[in-house]
């Protein structure tokens, strides 16, 4: 069955391309989520209607995701991990670990754009890809390192916000 694609599709086409695809495709996924029309004349026209607008609103938008591939390219994002006697991680590095830690820099990345085969689960750097848009990627660098073995400043910290509870209501029970 011959379609006109309306949105880009990875391994088929891009917008606005006449495609054969499988009648089953094309009726049960392509037609229902409005990614494609049947071809037809009056499909034609509307087609190359929204590609005017749509190509529009692509360059502007990869114009933003280079902009902001610029500020995320080199980046060095440190995470601390639990490490065990033999060296190995408890838990891994995910791409929402990634996500949250450029979070804290103000680089709001959703974690679907970054783009892990399989999650980190060694201590080390490793490049790994963000793919802010189709035609737009950057490579930040993930450093998996040990964490400090933070229990006296945490127990530490406990103890002072304890201490001013503790004075406050020695004070108020005379």
């Amino acid at each position: 069955m011959e379609v006109i694609l309306r949105d880009h599709i990875d391994n088929l086409g891009r917008r606005g391309e006449i495609v054969d695809v499988a009648n089953g495709y094309a009726r049960n996924y392509l037609l229902p989520q409005k990614l494609a029309l049947l071809v037809t004349p009056a499909n034609r026209r509307q087609v190359e209607r929204e590609r005017v607008i749509a190509d529009a609103r692509e360059a502007d938008e990869r114009a933003r995701a280079e902009r902001f591939a610029e500020r995320l390219h080199g980046i060095e994002c440190v995470i601390p991990r639990r490490v065990g006697e033999t060296g190995t991680l408890y838990g891994s590095v995910t791409s929402a670990d990634i996500a949250d830690c450029l979070g804290t820099r103000d680089l709001e990345v959703d974690k679907r754009r970054i783009q892990l085969d399989e999650p980190l689960k060694e201590l080390g750097e490793f490049p790994v890809t963000v793919k802010l848009h189709r035609d737009v990627s950057t490579e930040l660098t993930v450093k998996v390192v040990k964490e400090e073995t933070g229990t006296a400043s945490g127990e530490a910290g406990d103890a002072v916000s304890a201490e001013p509870g503790d004075a406050a209501s020695q004070e108020s029970a005379p």
